[in-house]
């Protein structure tokens, strides 16, 4: 069963704006931190949960699906930043991530977890909330959509913890795991890093 705030889809209706999206990744990853992530049900409930940990992937980035080019798997990280990009992996999990930067620059901001029961990971958020691969190119800037990113505060820099990124054979050092400090549904992994994230494409 989806867990969530239920909430009133009113008090969510205002989304971001194309131009937070058409920025580069690593700065997108850092600023959706407290971004919520709103999910229509079919059955018509709505759920809401402040985003507490991202991650950024780019296309010069060897842990990236678009490291290698352009295929039918990752199209949707070419296009313009604003929608999903959903994959499948380990024939089991899917997992979301934001599309970031200009059309024909790849990106990606991969959402681990939000604040919400059961959501303590990409795979778990997922599941519970049901979103799959029919979801893959939705627009997150439109609130008619079945997900959408509901403008709201952003985190402050005290609140922040930078980190090294989960799981990955390749490119392990980049410090561009992004977590609300002392949240529960943070992921356990990472080198902590105190210094500024280097912007990506910089």
């Amino acid at each position: 069963m989806a867990t969530g705030r239920k909430i009133k889809i009113s008090e969510y209706l205002e989304t971001l704006p194309p131009e937070f999206f058409l920025r580069d990744t690593v700065t997108v990853a850092r600023e959706l931190l407290g971004v919520t992530l709103v999910r229509r049900l079919e059955d018509g409930t709505v759920l809401s949960g402040p985003i507490v940990e991202t991650e950024a992937y780019t296309q010069d980035d060897p842990a990236c699906h678009a490291f290698r080019g352009k295929t039918p798997r990752c199209s949707v990280m070419f296009g313009p930043g604003g929608f999903a990009y959903v994959y499948f992996i380990y024939g089991m999990y899917n997992c979301l991530n934001v599309v970031t930067e200009a059309e024909h620059t790849a990106g990606a901001v991969l959402i681990r977890a939000i604040g919400a029961e059961g959501t303590n990971g990409p795979g778990k958020l997922c599941r519970e909330w049901s979103i799959d691969r029919s979801h893959n190119g939705v627009n997150l800037m439109d609130a008619g959509s079945p997900l959408w990113l509901s403008k709201s505060s952003s985190t402050s820099s005290e609140d922040v913890e930078v980190s090294t990124r989960i799981g990955l054979s390749v490119a392990q050092d980049r410090p561009w795991r992004f977590t609300v400090r002392n949240h529960p549904s943070v992921s356990v992994g990472g080198s902590k890093r105190n210094s500024k994230p280097r912007v990506a494409n910089s």
